[in-house]
């Protein structure tokens, strides 16, 4: 029974596949990001918030001693470049490990980014203030709550208020894989607010991107083991109901909208076995999708980046502002092009 269950594992991490490649002429490497841009979040104006430095159970990191980071890229310069941002206000940076991101902006224009932490492997929400002038983070709060554990992804909604999604039911490493062999589907979304806290939505093997549209209507959520995303309406009460569910065949990890198109990217995990038991001599590769049309019937798939892992490893996010377009991975480098 154990075997039969680990065969529908490696069937279901998609161990055996591999990726016919699809990259753009115009494309080079971030030379600072090498530890990894596990998300990207980009305001209306180009500048781009890239969390860097995840430490994750069972997955590679190649920098085990530094403490997390938050970048920027400015993507109107012609060459841009990411710098780290110093970050104020007694936050206890050597404990920093982000995860996922989500922008705010406030009535007053004022920008604040919300960031899943991961602390002596524990989660938490810190909220920052962007200063721009400064190019820093001001740290503002701590969120903490019994239902915020195994967190993943967040979107912010308002002062506040976010969906967030749990990947993992157990906090237990050894425990969580065992949660994803046996197929379980015990972990959820939830809404936070200082009000009221809820599940949302449930039943997922593991919930782990979250968007929303451009009209705040829907959320998409990406199930990393079942390998789709989500279509679900968001209600006055902030609950969300299931629409559609679209099946992509790879694992899907964040995803983002394009503002100008409504469309979906996902940064995808086309081998994530490779993942799991890492080989620089033969490491994971990278795919990165766009859903078109995703509230009509038949959605349209198309992939925009694939790569075996000899230029990029572990792709997790794909971002996109006036025709470029930054892919960050979990643990690797950054790939910058113009499409």
């Amino acid at each position: 029974l154990v075997g039969e269950m680990f065969l529908a594992f490696r069937e279901r991490m998609s161990a055996s596949r591999e990726v016919q490649p699809v990259e753009p002429e115009n494309c080079r490497l971030i030379e600072e990001l090498e530890n990894g841009s596990e998300d990207i979040d980009i305001l209306p104006s180009g500048l781009a918030f890239i969390s860097s430095g995840l430490k994750y159970p069972g997955l590679p990191n190649f920098a085990p001693d530094e403490p997390g980071k938050i970048f920027l890229m400015d993507l109107n310069e012609q060459n841009p470049r990411a710098q780290a941002l110093e970050i104020s206000g007694g936050f206890d940076k050597e404990l920093f490990n982000p995860h996922g991101i989500s922008i705010f902006i406030d009535k007053d224009h004022t920008v604040y980014l919300y960031v899943v932490n991961h602390p002596h492997m524990k989660s938490t929400v810190e909220i920052f203030k962007f200063e721009e002038q400064q190019r820093s983070l001001v740290y503002l709060k701590t969120i903490k709550h019994e239902l915020l554990k195994s967190v993943n992804d967040i979107v912010v909604l308002g002062p506040e208020q976010f969906y967030a999604t749990r990947d993992h039911y157990f906090t237990n490493p050894f425990l969580s894989l065992f949660e994803m062999i046996l197929d379980l589907r015990w972990t959820y979304v939830l809404f936070y607010s200082p009000r009221e806290v809820k599940v949302v939505a449930k039943g997922f093997c593991s919930a782990n991107g979250i968007a929303v549209s451009a009209d705040q209507k829907y959320v998409y959520v990406a199930d990393v083991a079942a390998k789709n995303i989500h279509i679900m309406e968001k209600h006055d009460n902030w609950d969300l109901t299931q629409l559609k569910v679209i099946q992509l065949g790879t694992l899907v990890d964040n995803l983002t909208v394009d503002p100008a198109t409504g469309d979906i990217l996902a940064g995808c995990h086309p081998n994530p076995m490779k993942l799991l038991i890492y080989n620089p001599e033969d490491p994971p590769g990278s795919e990165v999708l766009r859903i078109q049309n995703v509230l009509s019937e038949k959605p349209r798939v198309s992939t925009v980046y694939a790569n075996n892992g000899s230029v990029l490893q572990g792709t997790s996010v794909a971002s996109v502002y006036h025709g470029k377009i930054l892919i960050g991975t979990v643990f690797h480098k950054t790939l910058y092009c113009e499409l």
